[in-house]
């Protein structure tokens, strides 16, 4: 009797194991993606597509990195996860630190492709300052509230020149004009989309808060003019902001006056501001593999993910970069043969 009811209790502890090792886990999985060389061409168009300036091409790469990560609705077991953990460059994050609780997989995929907008307008911008060419800041709706008085007048984009006919050159100048009006008051506006000016009239209304303080239902920031102009025709399914750092040298490479890449061939990631300014990402070491898997000789590092790349070996230089001219002056150097003590590293 003694031995049925312990070759029950194993029974039932394998069965919990069993289900235990099956069950589902909050958990998302990072491992090395696909990378783009964006020197290249995808199809029959070059990813870097200019028009407004002469185009240069390169014998080199200049490759963007990603990290193929599960999606906010997948299903990840806990068996799983622990092999996801243990394999080389991949990694197993809870799913709240990767995506925001409560969003659905459309929404999260909504998020990303605009950041990747964002990521790009800021690359060329970037790219464009770096190279010389003339950039002029204006202040550009960057959002519109659904409730306002400036819905289906004006649009996230939209860059504002005039307001009651004085021109105004920082959203600080936008929101001062606006105020200067009286709640229930119509303020002329002069703004510019897709390159065509257009004249409109919105009437201002109070805020929540505040019933004298008039208000028209718009977020302003930062705009920017310039006549170049660029497409980035990446392979589908590639969202977020990692890659503007690549995206802005790739398209520096593209209209700079020289070859800066020559028979580099390059890999990095990092964001990018429109004055240059690099910050760190995620995902650093899958990235990293990507690239070492693809043939990259050197990558790109922006200076705030050096400490977790600490001990990672590779056969790649890691260039450690904070802003895109680093970038540019470290690829001249690696070109002339500068030696490895010379060039910014991790």
């Amino acid at each position: 009797m003694h031995r049925w009811t312990l070759l029950a209790s194993a029974l039932c502890l394998v069965v919990v194991m069993i289900l235990l090792w099956a069950v589902p886990v909050p958990f998302v999985a990072w491992s090395p993606g696909q990378t783009v060389d964006l020197a290249g061409r995808n199809g029959s168009k070059p990813v870097v597509q200019v028009s407004g300036l002469p185009a240069r091409q390169t014998k080199g790469e200049v490759r963007m990195t990603t990290v193929s990560v599960t999606s906010v609705d997948s299903v990840f077991s806990l068996s799983e996860a622990l092999v996801t953990s243990w394999l080389p460059d991949h990694d197993v994050l809870p799913r709240d630190v990767v995506y925001q609780p409560g969003l659905s997989n459309d929404e999260v995929r909504a998020s990303e492709m605009k950041m990747m907008d964002t990521s790009q307008s800021d690359a060329v911008v970037a790219a464009l300052r770096a190279a010389g060419q003339p950039v002029t800041e204006v202040p550009m709706a960057a959002g519109v509230s659904t409730s306002g008085p400036a819905t289906n007048v004006m649009a996230p984009g939209d860059l504002i020149t005039h307001v009651d006919g004085r021109k105004v050159s920082t959203p600080a100048d936008v929101q001062h004009e606006i105020r200067a009006h009286d709640v229930g008051e119509p303020v002329p506006f002069t703004m510019e989309r897709n390159g065509k000016a257009r004249n409109v009239v919105v009437t201002t209304t109070a805020q929540p808060d505040n019933p004298k303080i008039p208000l028209i239902g718009i977020s302003v920031t930062n705009g920017y003019r310039y006549d170049t102009r660029v497409r980035f025709n990446l392979p589908e399914g590639i969202v977020g902001p990692s890659a503007g750092l690549m995206m802005s040298l790739a398209t520096y490479q593209t209209i700079a006056p020289s070859d800066l890449v020559g028979d580099l061939r390059l890999a990095g990631t990092g964001t990018v501001a429109p004055d240059g300014t690099v910050s760190s990402i995620g995902g650093i070491q899958e990235k990293m593999a990507g690239a070492e898997r693809d043939g990259a000789q050197v990558f790109l590092v922006p200076a705030g993910n050096c400490q977790d790349i600490a001990g990672h070996k590779t056969s790649m230089k890691l260039v450690k970069v904070t802003s895109l001219r680093d970038a540019i002056a470290s690829v001249q150097n690696i070109r002339s043969g500068a030696q490895t003590k010379e060039v910014p590293h991790c």
